[in-house]
């Protein structure tokens, strides 16, 4: 079964810029972040777990965000209305971030991604790939905040299978360490030289 492409997704595009974030950097993330093999197969599990499942994440996401104006005002005019065309086409490529992060290997290809993706928050890149008129940046700490939402709120989702309690475990702890060491690679951008 083929998927119609979703605008704007470049983890592909032959033309996306290397990242600036070189090997070394990265496996002192991982080892940071105690990202290890076993990680790596636990979320290659829970890339199963969660396949038909990604609708359903992203309403919980969605909503989440929705009922909070102060984070909804970053899918909005200036003037605070919603942009829905804008919140649907980061809804696509939120949903393919969650199929990326567990079953993509961790590599040059990968680091693009993380850096356009971190880009997009920055008034480097924001509203550019939508063509659309927000605000011009995402502050780092709703980056940095977002973490535990993301984590938390994914957990009854990876026991949806019916998985032993400490594959769960195991598949959460491998999710919880993928999103924060992507939202350390988020920040360099915002960071500069004190990444």
């Amino acid at each position: 079964m083929t998927h119609a492409p979703i605008p704007g997704y470049r983890y592909d595009d032959p033309h996306l810029p290397e990242s600036p974030v070189t090997a070394g950097d990265l496996e002192g993330l991982t080892a940071a972040t105690l990202f290890s093999d076993t990680d790596v197969a636990a979320l290659k599990l829970a890339g199963e777990v969660l396949a038909d499942q990604t609708e359903q994440i992203l309403d919980v996401w969605y909503g989440f965000v929705g009922s909070h104006p102060h984070l909804l005002a970053y899918f909005s005019t200036p003037e605070g209305v919603p942009v829905d065309a804008y919140l649907a086409g980061v809804r696509r490529r939120f949903g393919q971030w969650i199929t990326d992060t567990c079953t993509r290997p961790y590599d040059a290809r990968w680091l693009a991604q993380q850096e356009e993706i971190a880009l997009r928050h920055t008034s480097a890149k924001k509203n550019a790939t939508d063509g659309v008129r927000s605000v011009p940046h995402v502050p780092l700490r709703y980056l940095i905040a977002f973490i535990y939402p993301i984590t938390a709120t994914m957990r009854p989702f990876l026991a949806a299978k019916g998985h032993a309690e400490e594959e769960v475990e195991a598949m959460h702890q491998a999710w919880f360490k993928a999103v924060t060491l992507q939202v350390a690679l988020w920040a360099r951008p915002y960071a500069g030289a004190a990444w």
